[in-house]
């Protein structure tokens, strides 16, 4: 069995499915990371090619998953369904995950926040269901990316122009505030997304 080592934050795959790995010779993080940055620039173009507006619901958030990790993990795609420390159990992650899209429409249509808000909240409570097992904070990111850019005309956030997958300083401010998020104060992610 692989063992990877796992960056800040990261919620650590359990054996089974570190097994859903479609390329076996994978023994090591960095190529994971390689592979899986090979796959997620596939799923970019995907994007840019297609410029998707219906994205607020299951299909669409399941299709993008596949499209980013479906080269490298055999589960791409499918809701986790394995108990992790993140918001409720795994069996709820369908009913949390379209009442958040329901909620960012309703939003979206009534005009209820500024564009930018409606995105952060959106991502931070997408990154709370925690809908797979594996590259979660990545697809978030670029779920909100394509929500700002193709739903909300709005340019896509910089996340702190610093490189969110290797620990370091810009992952380290991330984490801390998705944390506070957590706790109601979303100060700390208003900056970072934009800074």
């Amino acid at each position: 069995m692989n063992q990877f080592a796992y960056p800040e934050g990261a919620t650590p795959l359990d054996e089974s499915e570190i097994n859903g790995l479609v390329l076996t010779h994978i023994t090591t993080r960095s190529q994971l990371d390689r592979w899986e940055f090979d796959n997620i620039l596939e799923a970019v173009s995907w994007l840019d090619r297609t410029k998707p507006k219906d994205i607020l619901n299951e299909h669409f958030v399941k299709t993008l998953h596949r499209k980013m990790f479906g080269s490298v993990w055999r589960w791409a795609g499918q809701f986790r369904k394995s108990e992790k420390t993140v918001d409720g159990p795994w069996l709820e992650i369908g009913t949390g995950l379209r009442k958040l899209c329901d909620d960012t429409q309703y939003k979206i249509d009534i005009k209820s926040e500024s564009s930018d808000e409606i995105a952060i909240r959106f991502h931070h409570k997408l990154v709370w269901i925690h809908p797979f097992p594996n590259g979660n904070g990545r697809h978030a990111r670029l779920l909100t990316d394509t929500l700002l850019a193709n739903v909300l005309d709005r340019p896509p956030f910089t996340w702190g122009r610093g490189n969110l997958t290797k620990d370091g300083a810009t992952r380290s401010d991330y984490i801390t505030a998705l944390q506070l998020a957590d706790r109601g104060f979303f100060d700390q992610l208003r900056q970072f997304v934009r800074s």
